[in-house]
């Protein structure tokens, strides 16, 4: 078994690692669009008065790309996930994320994948936070 906290990332929130081996199998903790800085990617200022736009498909794009750079280190890719869970904060994005989420998986061969809608996550900024599981034999 091994944790790893992957160098360039934004370090975690807590007691826990980006990803874990267990065997031939990796867990991918839920992963946001934190960046390194702890600023939250896809979010924009678009006046004077502070006001900001979320940007669902930034952020899943950000979130998937953080998941892709965890699987190698252990030499793995997202061809290897085969399972993912989903946490939206408003269902109204799941179009956006779904489109974004077809640019890195396929339904005939992508993992299997439930989405659910939370009350909020650890950012008020955040709006998607996935976590992953991998099947990568030890060789």
């Amino acid at each position: 078994m091994g944790n790893k906290l992957v160098e360039g990332k934004a370090k975690p929130r807590g007691a826990y690692p980006h990803i874990k081996r267990v065997g031939d199998f990796l867990f991918i903790s839920g992963t946001s669009s934190r960046l390194p800085d702890n600023s939250i990617g896809g979010v924009h200022k678009v006046d004077q008065m502070g006001s900001l736009t979320i940007d669902i498909k930034e952020q899943t794009k950000i979130v998937l790309d953080n998941i892709k750079d965890y699987l190698a280190e252990e030499n793995a890719t997202l061809d290897d996930v085969v399972d993912v869970t989903t946490f939206l904060v408003n269902m109204n994005d799941f179009a956006g994320y779904n489109q974004v989420y077809a640019e890195y998986f396929k339904a005939e061969n992508g993992p299997a994948r439930t989405t659910v809608a939370v009350h909020q996550l650890p950012h008020p900024h955040l709006v998607i936070e996935i976590k992953a599981m991998a099947y990568k034999p030890l060789k």
